[in-house]
């Protein structure tokens, strides 16, 4: 057996409420209380001293673009920029080409992942036939094939009678339905928020009611079925409120916010910037507030990236025909540990377990914990490091990011998978 000691680090495990220094022992791949004397000797040694040593990061919405759109990402980039942000576990979109609404694509990406992935991927199947809304792919095969939710990501289901049926089929299998809220109706060629910014740029807005009616409709949705709704991305005040009182009714709603919805608002578009353009847009300071707010109070579970590479080429193009979209594995972290930490006061314990064991959870992952017998996936991180960000020399094959030559703080130094060192400082251990 392999043996992996982690001395001297600051510990936090939000899943078994661990806040104390101390050492972290590996064997065969999992987590155990200790090593003997010999195995101490022959075990590879990390000093971790002035580090955080926390579970792998979870991040239960990343875009990985294989197969068809691989001059964005491929499987493998993209496991090379989880590891590099401390993420040891990545679900991704189906919202590839072909769309992932088949076993045979749910095959292809599976062994993708298996031969060229150093973090965890778990697939994700369409809600519909090629995401059109129009017929319900077959969700029993698709999870039989391995999938852990289904989601037309990317799209919204505007059907209603279709997504009922989804939602009563998707409880059927036990498999959670994700939605991307967005009422296609109220978008048609909007670029921005609507709102004052959009008005002074001369961008067509997108209301915040585009999100907050499906928001609503998906709510009524779970309430009639008690089928287990996640709903992505989530950046409007007013959909906060109703996701705060639908679970004050016991309704299963869950929900996600993003780092760049938390960290900006439509101000930053004033340079006409395509990096800053992603669906749903960033929107005002009250809600970007309101965020912050759900997250401290749970009505917004957990924190996912929406990583979404594209290339310079395609970003590169007037504001209003550039596409929407963002990457965000390598800078999650650091942008989170600012906004929360930081500004908002959130204890780095509460802060960690929505980027490790909540969204664990939320999709029945074995990961986000740091307890005896679990796989043991971990991220080493200084939260006080400052960098500047190179979005171009960065693993992901795409730089669409909007804290590009930045400096941030806080930086991952070293991602554990399974008990093997898979990013160590600056490079992709092999």
């Amino acid at each position: 057996m392999s043996q992996l000691w982690i001395t001297n680090a600051r510990i936090i495990d939000p899943a078994s409420q661990r806040d104390a220094p101390g050492d972290l022992f590996v064997a065969d791949g999992k987590f155990v209380a200790g090593l003997s004397a010999e195995q101490k000797h022959s075990a590879q040694k990390i000093d971790a001293d002035g580090l955080i040593a926390c579970p792998g990061l979870v991040d239960i919405h990343v875009h990985l673009r294989e197969p068809g759109q691989t001059h964005k990402e491929t499987i493998q980039t993209g496991s090379w920029a989880a590891a590099a942000g401390g993420f040891t576990t990545v679900v991704c979109m189906p919202n590839t080409s072909p769309v992932a609404d088949t076993v045979g694509t749910i095959e292809y990406i599976r062994n993708a992942i298996e031969h060229g992935s150093v973090v965890h991927v778990y697939p994700t199947g369409c809600i519909t036939v090629g995401q059109k809304g129009e017929q319900l792919a077959p969700a029993g095969s698709l999870k039989r094939a391995g999938v852990v939710a289904i989601t037309d990501d990317g799209h919204c289901v505007q059907n209603n009678e279709i997504m009922r049926r989804a939602v009563e089929y998707a409880k059927m299998f036990a498999l959670p339905i994700m939605d991307h809220c967005q009422d296609e109706a109220l978008t048609q060629g909007a670029a921005m928020n609507e709102g004052v910014m959009s008005t002074r740029l001369g961008l067509r807005g997108w209301p915040h009611a585009a999100e907050d009616l499906i928001v609503a409709r998906d709510v009524i949705l779970s309430t009639y079925s008690g089928a287990h709704i996640h709903l992505q991305h989530i950046s409007s005040k007013n959909s906060v409120d109703i996701i705060r009182r639908a679970k004050s009714r016991g309704v299963r709603i869950t929900a996600e916010a993003t780092p760049h919805h938390l960290a900006l608002t439509d101000a930053a578009l004033v340079g006409y910037d395509p990096n800053f353009k992603m669906n749903p847009p960033v929107r005002t300071e009250a809600d970007r507030q309101a965020l912050i707010e759900g997250l401290r109070d749970g009505t917004l579970d957990c924190i996912a990236t929406d990583h979404a590479p594209h290339t310079d080429y395609e970003k590169d193009k007037e504001f209003d025909y550039a596409p929407f979209g963002v990457i965000g594995l390598e800078t999650a972290l650091p942008v989170v540990l600012d906004v929360l930490h930081r500004q908002s006061g959130f204890a780095l314990p509460d802060l960690i377990s929505f980027l490790t064991c909540k969204p664990a959870r939320l999709l029945g992952l074995a990961a986000g914990t740091l307890a005896d017998g679990a796989v043991a996936d971990v991220t080493l991180f200084d939260p006080g490091e400052k960098w500047r960000y190179d979005a171009k020399a960065g693993f992901s094959k795409s730089s669409n990011s909007p804290w590009h030559g930045q400096t941030l703080t806080g930086r991952v130094k070293k991602t554990v998978v399974a008990g093997r060192v898979v990013y160590n400082g600056d490079k992709i251990a092999g």
